[in-house]
């Protein structure tokens, strides 16, 4: 059996609403299984993502992480997605390992934003002005056609290079930005909260991407008592990420408080009810989801 190899050239054919429906129609499938391994050489890490879900197929995301190599002009994070069937076990296709990185963490978002941001939703804050902040402004210009931009980082030169960059507007002031905005993407590196819950107007959309690890929070615990809680996967976030470790530790709130994760969409339960309440999603990512995004990159670069 052949297998096709997958590469960037396959972006062209890509689109954020069709992935953001190909994750909705995965979520629907039966559960996925997922397994993760870590190994450390030094400074350098080996991460293995997999992911096996009935009547979609097997995914195993190698990631190799290795902080010297930009000083040798190399990319930090590197790696390598491998898709195979889910009858067989039989290669199918090796797809672009920043391709699905980008489409996944970004779409990701984008599915949540679709159920809970308002759909006349303008001022959207982006904070943060790396790669996954640029792929934010990608993606919701997809849904929310009355989008208009503005970034706020920490090295204000990062903020204008990123704004001369996508049109977004530089923000000077966080708490400002945040009172103003009807939707707020955290794409940081935080270990203490940027966000207070204070800061917010009614009906906001937060999307919050940037914690991976259980010493990281882009939010304080205030936020989440004042919103309505969901999350991509309960599993692979609740018990595995500081930003809802440390809120469900302190009484914030309850694991109860989480109303949905995308396992939940057939049921309706991942929604907006009114246009005043304050919507919080945790992008937690997973190895399913690397699957989900891989197979639909793999049917539209084949279509």
């Amino acid at each position: 059996m052949t297998f096709r190899i997958v590469g960037p050239e396959a972006e062209a054919k890509l689109n954020w609403l069709a992935l953001t429906d190909a994750l909705a129609a995965g979520h629907a499938l039966p559960r996925a299984e997922v397994g993760d391994t870590l190994l450390r050489h030094g400074p350098d890490t080996l991460l293995t993502r997999s992911a096996w879900i009935p009547g979609m197929g097997i995914a195993v995301k190698a990631a190799t992480i290795f902080p010297g190599n930009p000083a040798k002009g190399l990319d930090a994070i590197d790696g390598a997605v491998n898709l195979m069937s889910a009858e067989t076990g039989a290669l199918e296709a090796l797809v672009d390992f920043k391709l699905v990185t980008k489409w996944k963490t970004a779409g990701d978002s984008l599915l949540a934003a679709r159920r809970l941001a308002r759909p006349d939703a303008e001022h959207i804050l982006v904070v943060g002005a790396g790669a996954v902040a640029r792929s934010m402004i990608e993606a919701y210009s997809a849904a929310l056609p009355k989008a208009r931009f503005h970034v706020w980082a920490r090295n204000p030169d990062a903020a204008r290079a990123f704004a001369d960059a996508t049109g977004a507007r530089p923000a000077p002031d966080l708490e400002t930005a945040v009172r103003r905005a009807h939707v707020i993407a955290t794409t940081t590196m935080a270990t203490e909260p940027l966000i207070r819950g204070a800061w917010l107007s009614p009906g906001t959309h937060l999307d919050l991407i940037g914690a991976y690890r259980p010493d990281m929070r882009e939010c304080d615990s205030d936020t989440f008592a004042r919103a309505r809680v969901f999350v991509d996967a309960r599993a692979t976030t609740l018990h595995h990420i500081g930003e809802l470790m440390v809120p469900l530790k302190e009484g914030a709130i309850t694991e109860a408080d989480v109303v949905a994760d995308f396992y939940d969409l057939p049921s309706g339960r991942f929604t907006r009810r009114t246009a005043d309440e304050i919507t919080l999603s945790k992008n937690g990512g997973g190895a399913h989801l690397d699957l989900m995004t891989a197979h639909y990159i793999l049917s539209a670069a084949t279509s």
